[in-house]
């Protein structure tokens, strides 16, 4: 696949389109992304190269459409878990321990990579990471502060920046270790203290 094309007007739709993203996404999910070869891709989809080609030109293009499609099925599967009445520290736990997972995944560190690597030069493949990682976060953060707002059990002024903090909170310590091969495989107890203190730091901050 060429380096060439990456915005999204690339993508052409048609009949085996879904049937190749579910290729990729295993491949990509198992191989990673340099891993991942077109071959490999176009075997896993059941279709031919000259296919994969046509809806994708550039297996970055390809990545970050996976990346966008992953983002939202994981962001949807927290919202079916986290109970609507459920108290705040219950629901702000999950929603965390949920975040700081998919930070420290092969799949969400190969996503920051890439998007860090590339965006330079792919201004429209930073903007598709954006729009599938740190503005999809704070849209479905948005969705899970504003009921305690209301109910008074949260005093927010700025959603957009209280959600941000939330997510850039998830990060404390792993991830960024994570991402420079100090932490390969964190403990529960590891995940539990960055899942904790954003929590507490979040609460002594917003609680009402």
């Amino acid at each position: 696949m060429t380096a060439a094309t990456g915005t999204a007007e690339a993508i052409k739709k048609g009949r085996k389109f879904d049937q190749v993203l579910e290729g990729a996404r295993s491949v990509f999910m198992r191989d990673g992304f340099e891993g991942a070869s077109v071959d490999e891709i176009a075997r896993a989809a059941g279709v031919s190269k000259a296919t994969l080609y046509s809806y994708f030109p550039d297996k970055r293009l390809l990545f970050s459409e996976v990346a966008r499609l992953e983002c939202n099925r994981q962001a949807d599967e927290a919202l079916d878990v986290i109970g609507a009445n459920a108290p705040v520290e219950q629901v702000l736990r999950e929603a965390a321990d949920r975040i700081v997972r998919f930070f420290l995944s092969d799949f969400g560190q190969q996503v920051y990579r890439i998007c860090v690597s590339e965006s330079y030069r792919f201004p429209e493949l930073g903007r598709r990471f954006y729009e599938s990682g740190p503005q999809l976060l704070r849209q479905r953060l948005r969705q899970v502060l504003s009921d305690y707002v209301v109910a008074g059990e949260l005093k927010i002024e700025d959603m957009d920046l209280a959600a941000d903090q939330f997510g850039e909170l998830c990060k404390s310590d792993l991830f960024v270790r994570g991402l420079c091969g100090l932490c390969p495989d964190p403990s529960e107890a590891e995940i539990d203290r960055v899942v904790t203190g954003a929590v507490e730091m979040f609460l002594a901050r917003y609680r009402a």
